[in-house]
């Protein structure tokens, strides 16, 4: 089996092995930033294990913007230090860390009162530019560009005359957050780590002086309960940070505040533009972002404290993002435009005492780590773009001062599975589609999911033919796709793959139902599913989807939850 294969098999077996032998680190939570610090540690040279109760990035992780970027609203808080932060870790990502994930992205600004606004809005961004320069590692993006109300008009041929006098376009990065996250899971499984998915803890275990030195960990896949020791307990669990806590009985540690943000999807051909659009509203801001095949609208900032596993987008919040939407575009957008949603939970850090109330949009996104409990280490807040800062600080925190700097982390030096050989391979994308035979559309589409792991891919089509071709339902995707996720990127159920492996929940209008028979097949072949399994996959997908279709239809959130809620779910017995 290959070092960097996350399947069914590894996964039993990583279980099994960090139960046997005691690890330096044990990470509680695979999103983002659990993946992070697994990678952190592993590369410092530490034993390390990750786990995650559910899939990987199953959470928060899945659900973001899905940017990569200094966030110019934290310039108008003049937070220039968290900005300039961000700034670098987007260099980092984009020309080092995850090239192949991580692409630029232009944004327009529109202005809408003449004379002193261009001024004001050109020196933030000129300041975000700027900021972006200073100690740049890669080609830094170009600077700003102005322009006048016809440009805008040529630009953005679907925003309403009046809606801008002129614009500024500036550059940041987007990115496919689930495979960010999953490629920093594999990465650190290159370098020594353990990893299992659906594996939850259940209980802190505590040595004779109240340490805590580890966790009962519960397979949810059978029930099955293993210890598994650690010198360095590291919760990364985001939204679930305080029920984590509570398992060391802890009295002190982060108290996190869930807010929930959802976003929608329109076909790409709804809207005529060259550029994203970043809108201020009343609570926040407002973008509109291009894909390849559609665009992604969002996002919503409200509190939250229903379940915590399944947030759901109600009618009531896709009303707020087309409402906003529509107050620049010349075209109003409907519900009928929209095929797809998602809701995700921002784990942000509370401020003061314990019931003290704070509006979540003044909240600050800087991350808090805290030693909880002895031997458990809590981190929280943050922002996706600065998960790499925020995995370092939690593995610094759990080595202690004097070992950190013995151990420094090296991660801002390690290239991704799939990274290395990316930038060269494009450029023969032709030439890989002549020796293939495979269309070099699909190759750079390939290329811009799996980097140089394409190779192996192609290897794969060349030696199984059958895996070339698209999926039935799904034309977009090929069959070795389906394939991979379930032998190399750790995927065991049918939800796993459409929702977090594709993104056919959200891009197309059936939610990936016409796919669900011939994916279920083809990951019934790598995981020995027979037709009674296939069908019941199918089954608890159609479940989820028709819950979240059902949710949309309610303004209520608590309605909404009661139907979105368990639906669909493999493993009822998740506590």
């Amino acid at each position: 089996m290959p070092l960097t294969s996350l399947n069914a098999q590894q996964r039993s077996d990583d279980l099994r092995d960090m139960a046997e032998h005691p690890v330096d680190v044990l990470v509680i939570g695979g999103g983002i930033t659990g993946a992070g610090i697994a990678l952190d540690a592993a590369t410092r040279g530490l034993s390390t294990a990750i786990i995650d109760a559910q899939d990987w990035a199953q959470g928060t992780s899945s659900r973001s913007s899905k940017l990569v970027h200094g966030g110019l609203r934290y310039l108008q808080q003049l937070n220039f230090a968290l900005v300039a932060e961000a700034l670098k870790e987007r260099d980092l990502l984009m020309h080092r860390i995850a090239p192949h994930l991580v692409k630029p992205i232009q944004f327009m600004y529109p202005l809408v009162h003449k004379g002193w606004e261009r001024p004001f809005v050109a020196t933030g961004i000129g300041m975000y530019d700027a900021l972006a320069h200073v100690g740049a590692k890669g080609e830094s993006m170009p600077l700003q560009r102005h322009l006048s109300a016809q440009g805008v008009r040529r630009t953005f041929p679907s925003l309403k005359d009046d809606a801008a006098v002129g614009a500024i376009v500036y550059w940041d990065g987007r990115v496919d957050d689930a495979r960010l996250t999953l490629d920093l899971v594999r990465t650190a499984q290159r370098y020594g780590a353990l990893a299992a998915n659906r594996a939850a803890a259940r209980k802190l275990v505590r040595d004779e002086t109240g340490r805590v030195v580890g966790a009962l960990v519960e397979d949810i896949t059978t029930g099955e309960t293993r210890e598994v020791r650690a010198k360095a307990v590291i919760s990364a669990a985001g939204v679930w940070t305080e029920p984590v806590q509570d398992l060391a009985e802890s009295k002190t540690g982060l108290k996190v505040l869930a807010s929930k943000g959802i976003h929608i999807v329109v076909p790409k051909e709804r809207l005529s533009g060259t550029t994203g659009l970043i809108l201020q509203t009343e609570k926040s801001v407002l973008f509109i972002i291009p894909w390849d095949d559609y665009w992604v609208i969002g996002t919503t900032d409200t509190p939250y404290e229903r379940d915590l596993v399944t947030p759901t987008a109600n009618a009531a919040d896709v009303e707020y993002v087309l409402e906003h939407a529509n107050a620049v575009l010349r075209d109003p957008l409907t519900v009928d435009d929209v095929i797809g949603t998602w809701a995700g939970l921002r784990p942000l850090v509370q401020p003061g005492t314990k019931g003290e109330e704070t509006p979540s949009t003044k909240i600050s996104r800087e991350h808090s780590v805290v030693e909880s409990a002895p031997g458990l280490f809590a981190i929280a807040g943050g922002k996706l773009t600065t998960y790499r800062v925020m995995a370092k600080d939690a593995v610094d925190a759990a080595l202690g001062k004097k070992a950190a700097k013995k151990l420094p982390s090296i991660t801002d030096e390690v290239a991704l599975l799939g990274a290395q050989g990316w930038s060269g391979l494009m450029n023969q994308a032709e030439h890989l589609s002549r020796r293939t035979g495979v269309d070099q559309v699909v190759i750079e589409r390939l290329l811009n999911r799996y980097g140089d792991e394409t190779l192996e891919m192609l290897d794969a089509v060349a030696e199984h033919p059958e895996l070339g071709e698209p999926v039935e339902g799904a034309p977009r995707y090929l069959a070795v796709e389906i394939h991979r996720a379930a032998t190399h990127e750790g995927a065991l159920d049918l939800e796993d793959v459409i929702c977090r492996r594709t993104h056919l929940n959200y891009d197309q209008r059936d939610g990936g139902l016409g796919a669900a028979p011939a994916i279920a097949r083809i990951m019934g072949e790598v995981l020995g599913w027979d037709e009674a399994e296939q069908a019941r996959q199918v089954e608890l997908y159609t479940q989820l989807h028709e819950a979240e279709r059902a949710a949309l239809r309610e303004t209520d959130e608590n309605s909404a939850q009661q139907l979105r809620a368990g639906a669909g779910d493999p493993y009822p017995r998740r506590g």
